[in-house]
């Protein structure tokens, strides 16, 4: 009995430990699929462009290139807007260098709603920060990428969010937990108008801080639901990686 024991506790303490957790779940009456990730375990990451600098433009493209590392793919989705190139629309950061700059001043569409904001991850943090508090603290990013509207800030929804708007797509998001060490990835699985998508992190995620990363076009990767959306080729892919051993 007691080389069971401590085999067993053996197995657990040498054992891989991760985080990431993908779950189909419902918000009033629109059903959701909600990602949770960790900075202390798993290994977050922002993609754009394969070793030959060619978008990726899908999931199925990051996960070869991945394959052929020597790692797999577990988590990914689409993490911010871009344009008809795959280009970013707005900042992005990836392994510290910075492919693009900030963008501070209002513009078209949800990007310049503002407040927007930039999603960090960072090597001890989590974080969704307002765009101009992000280039006022300047924090030590790996990666990083800037999308908008912000869906929630310092606990409050974009004020610009009608309750009763009839302007309706599946979209996702991200949000980060207070303490900063957890990021959580929501898409819609129904349609659904900004000021529910937001309630989404604020009242049942109880998020301070979320961002609104793009609708329409919104897609999931998920191993542990085996799951691979499909359909008209994105931009940054923000994922989660692991090694194969």
């Amino acid at each position: 009995m007691r080389y069971v024991a401590f085999y067993l506790i053996f197995s657990l303490l040498s054992s891989k430990v991760f985080a990431l957790d993908c779950k189909k779940d419902k918000f009033e009456e629109t059903k959701i699929t909600i990602c949770t990730v960790s900075i202390l375990t798993d290994d977050l990451r922002l993609y754009l462009r394969n070793k030959d600098g060619v978008p990726f433009g899908n999931f199925n493209a990051l996960r070869q290139e991945l394959n052929n590392n020597g790692k797999e793919l577990s988590f990914a989705m689409n993490a911010g807007m871009y344009h008809s190139d795959l280009s970013p629309v707005g900042h992005f950061k990836e392994e510290f260098s910075e492919k693009k700059k900030v963008i501070s001043t209002p513009g078209p569409g949800n990007f310049g709603m503002l407040p927007n904001g930039v999603f960090c991850i960072g090597s001890d943090l989590l974080n969704v920060y307002e765009t101009l508090d992000y280039l006022d603290k300047a924090p030590k990013c790996n990666y990083a990428t800037q999308s908008g509207p912000l869906l929630v800030w310092n606990n409050r929804l974009h004020p610009r969010f009608l309750k009763e708007s009839k302007s309706k797509f599946i979209r996702n998001g991200v949000g980060t937990s207070a303490d900063k060490k957890y990021a959580y990835f929501v898409k819609s699985e129904d349609i659904l108008n900004f000021h529910t998508f937001a309630r989404i992190f604020k009242e049942k995620l109880k998020l301070p801080n979320a961002l609104y990363l793009d609708g329409k076009i919104s897609r999931v990767y998920s191993k542990e639901l085996n799951r691979n959306d499909f359909g008209w080729p994105i931009g940054p892919i923000v994922a989660v990686v692991r090694s194969k051993d």
